[in-house]
């Protein structure tokens, strides 16, 4: 089992999930993603579509910078 991260905090909906899900795809089963997100739409959209899509979000936590979240996801 790997773990992978990727920063989407500048980025905007729908390319937050969209680049999260292309990232998710090119793990190996029981890999971890950790994406780090801003408040707003892809925090709350993030974990939503990932388990809608099959992945399994393990945590969604508050980093400390402030505004900024971290969404772990397993494959």
């Amino acid at each position: 089992m790997a773990t992978f991260k990727i920063d989407i905090t500048k980025e905007h909906c729908p390319m937050t999930f969209v680049k999260t899900k292309i990232e998710l795809y090119k793990l190996k089963e029981g890999d971890v993603l950790n994406v780090l997100v801003s408040e707003g739409e892809p925090l709350e959209n993030i974990p939503l579509s990932s388990s809608e899509q099959g992945f399994k979000v393990l945590s969604v936590s508050e980093t400390e910078t402030k505004g900024t979240h971290l969404i772990v996801i397993q494959k």
